[in-house]
């Protein structure tokens, strides 16, 4: 008679679940807050500048820009989740 090897069971894939692990939700905000870093660390007058420029701009076009940026998000999140 043969002996039985025991073999681990493949983890079940997470196609279709949408359960979010903590731990990734606070790498990603973390990574938010390095990339809104960048821009103000290495170039502190253009970021000043581009910052009095978007002060300038009226509620409308704020909230058209960031509905803009939310969609794309959603967009990419759609895209490149498993």
């Amino acid at each position: 008679m043969a002996a039985r090897v025991a073999t681990a069971r493949p983890p079940k894939s997470s196609r279709g679940s949408h359960k979010v692990d903590s731990d990734t939700l606070w790498m990603a905000l973390a990574l938010v807050l390095v990339i809104e870093g960048l821009f103000p660390f290495i170039s502190p007058a253009n970021w000043r500048r581009t910052f009095a420029q978007l002060l300038q701009l009226s509620d409308g076009q704020i909230r058209t820009f960031a509905m803009a940026s939310i969609s794309v998000g959603l967009l990419l999140i759609w895209m490149l989740a498993p």
